[in-house]
């Protein structure tokens, strides 16, 4: 599997030397300027990320640190309709346990759209007119769903789809059950997310994709030609990618 000219495929041993890589650039992209917010994900592939980038800022020296997180600004992709930040399986109590509390970061500079909005599809609009008004992202983080989802932009999705509410697939739900005690059916059928618009939007974009699982998705996103029926396979379409992928995930071994 070659990359395109406008990807960098970078092979790490294993999950937690694919998640210090990731915090390594996301502490760079916060460290130089002019800054611009970061794009944060979720989920099983992002939680050793963010635990090396909180190992990571707490071992900066204490002036770097403090301005680190004095300037932080960062707008995670999703969230799903319905749940409040205080369900646990929120996406705003994931970041809320995994960077907020462990960085002593001011909450308001962690922001998700607002899952219990009357109105998902406004919500969806003030979400993406938020990130526009910062100057839209520097660095984007993503992870790679079985089905090729980056965010909750569910197959097909063309590469010009906005921030808007999302139904989320069966094979998603599945995917994402363990959170909701192993059950689909107790997944929210919908969310917020931004879309491949904001996400192609973004300066540079890092893909981190580990584990066997992913292999067949992460194959079709290398080697197929861009299209609304997968959608990471638009991220080929961006001068500034790179995937960050454990032997496991390229090889399928």
């Amino acid at each position: 599997m070659s990359p395109t000219p406008q990807l960098e495929l970078i092979q790490l041993d294993d999950p937690a030397a694919a998640a210090q890589l990731a915090a390594k650039r996301l502490l760079e992209a916060r460290s130089e300027g002019p800054q611009l917010p970061l794009g944060l994900a979720t989920g099983r592939t992002m939680e050793p990320v963010y635990a090396a980038l909180v190992s990571l800022i707490h071992a900066q020296p204490e002036a770097d640190r403090r301005a680190v997180l004095r300037n932080w600004l960062s707008f995670n992709l999703d969230d799903y309709v319905g749940l409040s930040p205080a369900d646990p399986r929120s996406f705003a109590a994931f970041m809320a346990s995994r960077l907020v509390q462990p960085l002593g970061l001011v909450s308001e500079r962690v922001r998700l759209p607002d899952a219990l909005a009357p109105d998902p599809a406004a919500e969806a609009r003030r979400y993406a007119a938020e990130l526009a008004r910062n100057g839209g992202i520097g660095l984007q983080l993503l992870g790679l769903g079985l089905n090729g989802h980056v965010g909750f932009n569910e197959p097909p999705c063309a590469a010009d789809a906005p921030c808007r509410c999302v139904e989320l697939s069966a094979m998603t739900r599945r995917q994402n059950a363990a959170a909701f005690g192993g059950d689909p059916l107790a997944v929210p059928h919908r969310a917020i997310s931004l879309g491949m618009a904001e996400i192609l939007a973004a300066r540079r974009i890092l893909l981190v994709v580990t584990g066997v699982a992913k292999a067949p998705v992460l194959r079709r996103l290398l080697t197929e030609s861009p299209s609304a029926a997968l959608p990471g396979s638009w991220l080929r379409q961006h001068p500034c990618v790179t995937v960050l992928a454990d032997r496991a995930a390229l090889t399928g071994a």
